[in-house]
């Protein structure tokens, strides 16, 4: 997949452009859904399937205050868009002249003078311009005009339950990692470094390697987690501890720390793909060291029970 950065950027090719509009975190089942027509509508005329994709997200530049935590970093989205047949992903960034731009700009400018795009997806809820004043509807209007098509892609339910970022984010928050995954079509993903920790996991037997995630991402609610971490391109399955450490302090930040099991090295720095599997428990304190190692055990032998490599 060609990564272009800055619509500016973008040559115009002999073969037309299919592009699919929307931010896409998470890339969920609804997203999923948009890209899969792009590409097959591209793959039947012999087009180019392509998304274009502001980041940061705007509410991250217009009020940051209101920035939701993402669901993948744009490495991963840019990833997965791949995996599902993407031939171009278009990345603009965003900032606040862009944020200035009218609807009627954004369709001429960049959808018609610098991609010159032959057809435009979006999903039902999709907005844009100026506050978000441009709808699905009014773009279809300006397609008209200005000579594209638009195909605006109905929602997508799982359960009885419009799929959205904003629901998976209070899926993830509550713990409920499968249904999660459900709403996903793949398991929730943290991407992290490893960093030095307290190193009391390796004095009670079970070592743990501290993970430092990216900022702008959203870190499930705290418990225990059944997990697979990927490191230097192979899998051990893991428990995932996110939370306080009530055992041994009072007041602490909430830290994401995981033990590998069959697993014996210095990885320090390094950079690693966590997947969540499942809510093991909740986060509890324990009276005494015994009670604890009692309890990881048994959380050891679950998370090799649930997950697979």
């Amino acid at each position: 997949m060609e990564l272009i950065y800055g619509a500016e950027k973008y040559i115009k090719r002999n073969k037309p452009l299919y592009l699919a509009l929307g931010n896409f975190d998470g890339l969920h089942q609804g997203h999923k859904e948009i890209i899969n027509r792009v590409v097959q509508t591209a793959g039947q005329n012999g087009g180019l399937a392509a998304a274009f994709i502001f980041e940061p997200h705007p509410v991250k530049v217009i009020k940051p205050e209101k920035a939701p935590k993402l669901l993948v970093t744009a490495g991963r989205k840019a990833q997965l868009m791949e995996e599902l047949g993407l031939d171009i992903l278009i990345y603009q960034e965003f900032n606040r002249e862009i944020s200035c731009w009218s609807p009627e700009y954004f369709a001429r400018e960049i959808l018609v003078n610098k991609l010159d795009a032959a057809e435009v997806f979006v999903g039902f809820n999709y907005s844009f311009g100026y506050k978000g004043q441009g709808s699905p509807e009014l773009l279809h209007k300006l397609g008209g005009t200005l000579g594209f098509f638009v195909r605006i892609i109905e929602p997508v339910e799982v359960k009885g339950h419009l799929v959205s970022s904003s629901l998976i984010r209070q899926l993830l928050v509550s713990g409920d990692i499968q249904n999660a995954s459900i709403m996903l079509g793949n398991e929730p993903m943290i991407e992290a470094r490893i960093i030095r920790g307290e190193n009391r996991g390796t004095s009670i037997g079970f070592p743990t390697a501290n993970l430092q995630a990216d900022p702008d991402l959203i870190i499930p609610g705290v418990g225990v987690y059944a997990g697979r971490i990927m490191i230097q391109g192979k899998a051990y399955k893991c428990v995932v501890n996110i939370g306080r450490k009530p055992t041994f302090h009072e007041e602490y930040p909430v830290t994401v720390e995981a033990h590998i099991i069959d697993f014996c090295g210095d990885i320090y720095g390094e950079k690693v793909e966590l997947f969540l599997i499942s809510k093991i428990r909740d986060e509890k304190k324990f009276q005494n060291i015994e009670q604890l190692v009692e309890q990881i055990t048994q959380d050891r032998n679950q998370a090799i029970k649930l997950c697979t490599i």
